[in-house]
């Protein structure tokens, strides 16, 4: 813990709660309009990470997913493709079977997600099976309970050895901040995951509230930023859990606009995990309702 407190001693990590809320509303108050606009909505939809991750998910299923990943540019041609796709471990191979745009990334959900609650040798083993099965993005959870009991290096040490098996493969790290009761924490769990060689930092599993909060954005945003100033290196941001209609995009775009800038405004270093919002996307830029994935 001593050496994590010298990188916190790095950077801002007092901030307060009431300001940082007060702040994210300034920001969406003088700015969510100008990005209220069709060509965002664009912008947004390919920066989707479409997700499946229910427990009654299964290969047919997931198949028709990447069915209509695959049909997309045929039926809307005039529009971006999504990001990627988001599937448990056990559904890559079908995943990798059936899509056909190399474009489209496969991210996977690995290391006992959503608890992380097992054996890091069990981590390390099911986030080396899933790259191998074709996985060319990895989404692991913090140890939760040990970084909220203190024991900070713990938790950057698992999260190394699971960088290690991700190999090739980028590694999004959920902090899940909805458990997180502090700004402060929200901040270091971010740099202990960018610290751990995290290609992105992910605000939530969606599986527990709150998820994404505009606020936690705006502090894991502010992290990435005060990281690149000191390096030069930039890490992506990926908000996840609860982003379901079209001005939830405009708002985290927004912000990651307002803190980060236009570099970051790509699916290079910008997702939005989301399972509903693709069709709220495409139903505001058609003027109709539309229900494809």
């Amino acid at each position: 813990m001593e050496k994590l407190n010298e990188l916190y001693a790095q950077y801002k990590c007092d901030w307060k709660d009431e300001e940082v809320k007060a702040t994210v509303a300034d920001i969406l108050a003088k700015h969510a309009a100008e990005n209220d606009t069709k060509e965002v909505y664009k912008t947004c939809f390919n920066l989707i990470d479409l997700t499946s991750l229910n427990s009654t998910d299964s290969e047919e299923k997931i198949g028709n997913m990447m069915e209509k990943v695959n049909e997309f540019p045929a039926q809307y041609p005039e529009m971006p493709k999504v990001a990627a796709v988001c599937i448990y471990p056990s559904l890559v191979p079908v995943t990798k079977a059936v899509l056909e745009d190399a474009d489209v990334n496969i991210a996977a959900v690995s290391a006992c997600f959503p608890s992380a609650q097992t054996f890091i040798e069990a981590k390390v083993a099911e986030t080396a099976l899933t790259v191998m099965a074709g996985a060319n993005e990895i989404d692991v959870v913090i140890s939760l309970g040990k970084f909220l009991s203190g024991y900070h290096s713990e938790v950057l040490e698992e999260l190394r050895e699971l960088k290690d098996s991700c190999r090739k493969a980028h590694m999004k790290v959920i902090i899940e901040s909805g458990a997180l009761p502090t700004c402060n924490l929200i901040m270091q769990a971010s740099l202990l995951s960018i610290a751990s060689g995290a290609e992105f930092i992910k605000t939530s599993t969606g599986k527990l509230e709150p998820a994404a909060t505009l606020e936690a954005a705006y502090i894991m945003c502010q992290a990435i930023k005060q990281y690149y100033d000191k390096t030069g290196e930039k890490i992506g941001f990926k908000p996840a859990g609860g982003i379901v209609t079209t001005q939830d995009a405009v708002n985290y775009y927004t912000i990651v606009k307002t803190v980060l800038g236009e570099e970051w405004l790509n699916n290079k270093l910008f997702r939005l995990g989301a399972s509903r919002l693709a069709n709220n996307l495409l139903s505001s830029i058609y003027d109709r309702e539309i229900v494809y994935f």
